[in-house]
């Protein structure tokens, strides 16, 4: 049996998606043929919240501690264990993982902003978003107490590199 062959054919009858086999039955996508590169992935999210909620996290006075360093940390061990949690994800072995975050005071937001890299045969995009949703799911949680309003939009890849693809950047809206 031809496994490109077959993967093609399953592509093309589930119109484009490829955890889906010919039956249409989910699958983990065989990347055994995959050539491994330097694969690296980088997404954003933000978070808004009252301006008061920016000020203590800004201050470092929430009663659970530093709530940027813990939500950092959060959306580190994230990336590490998304094939945990996205069933269909190879478990794969990260060579970086970056988090920052930018506070935007005039919008009263936290921008959360995940670079995931790993030299394999399959890229990371999953293991960035993780990141991030997880990093921006912590601030709630730890602010939760004083705004239970805050709202997480905007969650996207904004970037890809390595793989047969090769290179791909949103484009500026």
């Amino acid at each position: 049996m031809n496994i490109k062959k077959d993967e093609k054919n399953a592509v093309a009858e589930n119109g484009g998606l490829t955890h889906f086999d010919e039956a249409g039955q989910a699958h983990m996508v065989d990347v055994g043929a995959k050539n491994e590169t330097h694969r690296i992935a980088v997404a954003t999210g933000i978070i808004h919240m009252k301006p008061e909620t920016l000020a203590i996290i800004q201050s470092g006075t929430a009663k659970k501690g530093d709530v940027l360093g813990i939500a950092r940390v959060a959306a580190i061990m994230a990336a590490k264990r998304t094939s945990d949690l996205i069933p269909l994800c190879h478990p794969l072995a990260l060579t970086r993982v970056a988090v920052d975050f930018d506070i935007d005071v005039a919008q009263s937001s936290v921008t959360c902003t995940a670079r995931v890299e790993t030299f394999g045969k399959t890229g990371v995009e999953m293991e960035a978003l993780t990141a991030v949703q997880i990093g921006l799911l912590t601030i709630y949680d730890m602010c939760k107490a004083v705004d239970r309003g805050m709202a997480i939009s905007d969650v996207k890849v904004r970037e890809k590199h390595g793989g047969k693809s090769g290179d791909w950047v949103v484009s500026a809206s």
